[in-house]
């Protein structure tokens, strides 16, 4: 290995364990080596590395018994994984210590399993950084897996086509000038034939939400937690209405940002529309279905914006794929729609999307993660306006704030900015005050006194840690 791949593996080690990833100080027993192995395997594969302990030190092994680990290990691997797997087993020196990597590859005969157990009993899937039993869904979907097909893509016996309404999916294509007839439904995957009976697939039953899981539920709590809900809702029905009222629950819930373009006041929304509906749609699609416990849960909090949708990324792609602009859908049938309508704009491109959008807008970049088998998006809300520093702003605090914004023009062009960095931002101090509008201190002093003067603005505090928030009371 060079040097390059030395510093990409100290890299990967200072990370911690994860999907791909696992640590050990010494040589584990037989059955948790065959475990991890067979786990990385059904998963995304990834690398065992031994000569690291708990707080990822290196540590090494002793390089006398190197070669008789080595033949040890793939003893294991040999005698205990079905199908047969063949890891790369070699040693890395780093630092002056011997490292051991067990490096697997994603498997192309899924499941594994162990064969002391069978593959009901034995078979283990990676989910975050632990080894856990698949059930018998998830065994289902490494089959699938196995020949290439997606489960949107097959059929649901528990309807009969005949029998579904499937105008919210003829409607949407009517609107883009796409009519659709059984043929060109048959060639998306929609529907498929068995024993001369028209069936539809997952794929369809899910666009019209005719699974009871197929839900989003979305909630909008008082302050940082959960502990206190101010509203909620739960959107059943086809998918792209359900995507509508998603959308529309959060900008209801969220804030309008007022800023003067030329001669004309224009509101937009305090995080960008297109990184919410990007998010939404990333949901929808790339959720799993398989699993009938679970739904898409929006969290509207003071400070974020949370989208989870249940499952984590497919097997074959990490986080670091993602954020490089990879793309592979879970459900195949379901993003091809969304892609004929104009839904998606192009592979792989969403994720960048949303944190474009954001900074375009100033935001912080939104937190993108994998957490165990959800996929998490945090989108990060600007500071939220506090007029009164305690307690939530009031109506008159709110109107008080449009009757500035309305009589915005008669001000200088450095009282409107400071206004607008306090609308923003809560409050503003002399020092940020006079960065802001690029004059000396005497002169930024001056100005903000006017402000204060005009009952625009109320200071707090003294000397250095004086700043100034929007007035409450006074006239305009």
């Amino acid at each position: 290995m060079n040097i390059f791949g030395i510093m990409k593996l100290i890299e990967q080690i200072q990370k911690g364990e994860s999907k791909t990833l696992e640590l050990k100080e010494a040589l584990p027993k037989n059955e948790k080596i065959a475990k991890t192995v067979i786990a990385f395997s059904n998963t995304s594969g990834g690398k065992l590395i031994v000569g690291v302990n708990n707080n990822r030190e290196i540590t090494g092994i002793n390089d006398d018994e190197l070669f008789e680990i080595q033949d040890s290990i793939a003893s294991i691997i040999t005698d205990n994984c079905s199908p047969g797997i063949m890891p790369e087993i070699y040693s890395v020196n780093v630092e002056g210590k011997l490292l051991l990597v067990i490096e697997i590859v994603r498997g192309n005969l899924k499941p594994y399993f162990l064969k002391s157990q069978g593959k009901s009993e034995g078979t283990y899937v990676r989910i975050g950084a632990t080894n856990r039993l698949a059930d018998l869904d998830t065994i289902a979907e490494l089959e699938r897996q196995k020949r290439h097909v997606s489960f949107d893509e097959e059929i649901c016996f528990d309807f009969a086509f005949d029998q579904l309404d499937i105008s919210p999916v003829l409607q949407r294509f009517e609107n883009i000038g796409k009519p659709m007839n059984e043929d060109k439904l048959r060639n998306l995957k929609l529907i498929k034939t068995e024993n001369g009976k028209n069936y539809p697939t997952n794929a369809l039953v899910i666009l019209l939400g005719k699974l009871p899981h197929c839900t989003v539920k979305c909630a909008r709590f008082k302050g940082t937690t959960m502990d206190v809900f101010i509203d909620k809702k739960e959107y059943g029905g086809d998918i792209f209405s359900i995507l509508e009222n998603s959308q529309n629950f959060v900008l209801n819930h969220i804030n309008l940002k007022a800023e003067i373009e030329g001669l004309y006041r224009k509101e937009t929304y305090e995080i960008p529309v297109v990184a919410l509906r990007e998010s939404l749609v990333n949901a929808l699609i790339h959720r799993d279905y398989v699993n009938q416990g679970r739904d898409v849960k929006v969290g509207i909090y003071d400070d974020i914006v949370n989208i989870v949708s249940p499952g984590s990324l497919p097997s074959n792609i990490t986080i670091e794929d993602i954020f490089n602009g990879r793309s592979e859908a879970r459900n195949r049938v379901i993003a091809h729609i969304f892609k004929e309508l104009g839904l998606i704009e192009q592979w792989g491109s969403g994720i960048n999307r949303i944190i474009n959008a954001c900074k375009e807008l100033g935001l912080p970049s939104p937190k993108i993660e994998e957490k165990n088998d959800f996929f998490d998006v945090e989108i990060i809300r600007p500071v939220p306006i506090n007029i009164s520093l305690e307690g939530e702003p009031s109506a008159n605090d709110y109107e008080r704030l449009r009757t500035i914004m309305n009589d915005y023009e008669r001000l200088t062009k450095e009282k409107q900015d400071i206004l607008l960095y306090i609308l923003d931002n809560n409050k503003i101090s002399r020092k940020e005050a006079a960065e802001l509008i690029g004059l000396k201190n005497t002169k930024t002093y001056e100005i903000l006194t006017e402000l204060v003067e005009e009952n625009l603005v109320e200071k707090h505090g003294q000397g250095r840690s004086t700043f100034y928030t929007i007035a409450k009371e006074g006239k305009v």
